[in-house]
């Protein structure tokens, strides 16, 4: 008896080291079977087919972040069924949660969440890189992604929509973006998003749009949260970084900060940006020329 359980034991060890080199990481194999989709909760509609895979016309999978005390059902509940009729593959997560409060917690941990959501989409659907849409936070968050954590090769194009990439003057009025009264002094991606933060700060040093990557921001004049709204601007490249103000090409649309997640008008310039190589151009994208 001894002898069978020696033998048995002795395979079972050699079994696991011929694989050892082989066999897919934990996190690997979370992508490849899209069980990692359903621990995220409640999609918004269209989003988080594990059966759904990029075509040639549409190689990226696109990632949709929400912002500031959001999840993602609520924030890209217009958006992301419109990207699936598109013909996209769409992919949405929550992330951030402190105290019970979605996207609240540190941006640097949020940041490594995203990395490890975008790793599995790419395992999940052999794409080479994704497209990221974020609102509010979740259009800056990613750039931390992007520049300290590797995303940065595997990002086609970071869309923002009022993205806090230079923070806010007016922080107190971040708890304001939703109804589920998150205190802000608890918030501490609320602090990180403050102007001259030291996260933003370490941030916006050096290159604010690394890689190859296109960069897109739109924005809205009458942006009450991220205070001046042209703090969503990043400085790079023109030929990879847009800047837009919605009402420079529809002058009556008073979209404010939270709305514009849902402003059919806004959608054209994600549209644009996604469906062109290089970011979004404000008069194409109107139909202005």
């Amino acid at each position: 008896m001894k002898k069978w359980f020696a033998f048995i034991l002795a395979g079972l060890c050699l079994f696991s080291m011929l694989g050892i080199d082989n066999a897919p990481s934990a996190k690997a194999a979370s992508g490849l079977s899209g069980g990692f989709l359903a621990e995220e909760g409640t999609p918004p509609p269209g989003a988080n087919d594990p059966n759904c895979r990029p075509t040639p016309d549409k190689p990226y999978p696109v990632v949709l972040v929400p912002g500031t005390f959001e999840t993602m059902e609520r924030n890209w509940i217009n958006l992301a069924p419109l990207l699936k009729d598109k013909g996209y593959c769409v992919f949405a997560l929550n992330y951030g949660y402190s105290n019970g409060v979605p996207a609240s917690g540190p941006i640097a941990d949020s940041a490594a969440e995203l990395k490890t959501f975008v790793d599995n989409v790419l395992a999940l659907t052999g794409a080479d890189k994704v497209s990221i849409v974020g609102h509010s936070q979740g259009g800056m968050m990613p750039r931390q992604y992007m520049k300290f954590l590797g995303g940065a090769d595997k990002v086609e194009d970071l869309i923002g929509l009022v993205p806090s990439n230079h923070g806010t003057d007016g922080v107190a009025g971040l708890s304001k973006l939703t109804s589920t009264g998150a205190d802000v002094t608890s918030c501490a991606a609320c602090k990180d998003q403050a102007t001259g933060s030291d996260f933003l700060t370490n941030l916006n040093s050096g290159d604010e749009t690394p890689g190859s990557a296109s960069y897109t921001v739109v924005t809205t004049r009458n942006d009450e949260i991220v205070v001046p709204y042209h703090s969503a601007f990043l400085n790079g490249d023109e030929k990879e970084t847009a800047n837009i103000t919605i009402q420079d090409y529809f002058a009556y649309d008073q979209i404010e900060h939270q709305n514009i997640a849902q402003d059919p008008l806004a959608f054209k310039f994600v549209f644009d940006a996604l469906e062109h190589d290089g970011p979004a151009v404000g008069k194409r994208a109107s139909g202005l020329f």
